[in-house]
């Protein structure tokens, strides 16, 4: 089934994934996130010394622009995380995405019920894409700025978790399902047998 823009009859709803309303699936995917985030701290740290984000030796100008490098780094991450999501969500559904937050989540949402190839991809494109570029970046940099451009991966993939979570979920569900995203919730949708 091709991506929606309005749910055909013969659909109804199997589940939600709602984690402002589900405390429980919400502990997942943020004990997840905090997992995912240690795990890529202690591989890094085996190569390179986490000391060098306090690194001092090239002055202290050196050290705070590396400081407002990671505040502002993580904060375009973000907002260029939810900005490739709406991206395919609008190059799938040639409707145009709906973009917010709530005090945890920031979130592209859409109106169309994208079929579960598509969604998969609008889910993993920010973690792909900016994965990708995060690291050509953290390869170029000199070796005191690592750790800088590392916590923006670190932020790209532990903050990817809930991206993650849902792929995993729906790749357990049937080829012709439907999926609509408002941003802060998602249905899951399956033809009636």
């Amino acid at each position: 089934m091709k991506t929606q823009t309005v749910l055909p009859e013969n659909y109804s709803k199997i589940f939600d994934i709602d984690l402002k309303e589900n405390k429980k699936m919400a502990a997942i995917v943020n004990v997840g996130a905090v997992a995912i985030a240690v795990v890529m701290v202690l591989v890094a740290m085996r190569f390179h010394s986490i000391g060098m984000l306090f690194e001092m030796s090239d002055g202290f100008g050196a050290y705070i622009a590396r400081f407002v490098t990671v505040m502002l780094g993580s904060l375009a991450y973000i907002i260029i995380h939810e900005l490739v999501h709406g991206f395919f969500m609008k190059r799938f559904s040639g409707m145009k995405p709906k973009y917010g937050h709530t005090f945890v989540y920031a979130y592209a949402g859409s109106e169309a019920y994208f079929n579960k190839r598509d969604y998969i991809i609008i889910a993993l494109s920010p973690i792909v894409i900016l994965g990708i570029v995060i690291a050509i970046i953290n390869a170029l940099v000199p070796e005191t700025w690592f750790w800088v451009i590392y916590f923006i991966q670190i932020c790209n993939i532990s903050g990817a978790a809930g991206d993650l979570y849902v792929t995993a979920k729906l790749l357990k569900q049937p080829a012709d399902i439907l999926v609509n995203d408002s941003g802060v919730a998602m249905q899951v949708y399956a033809p009636e047998k």
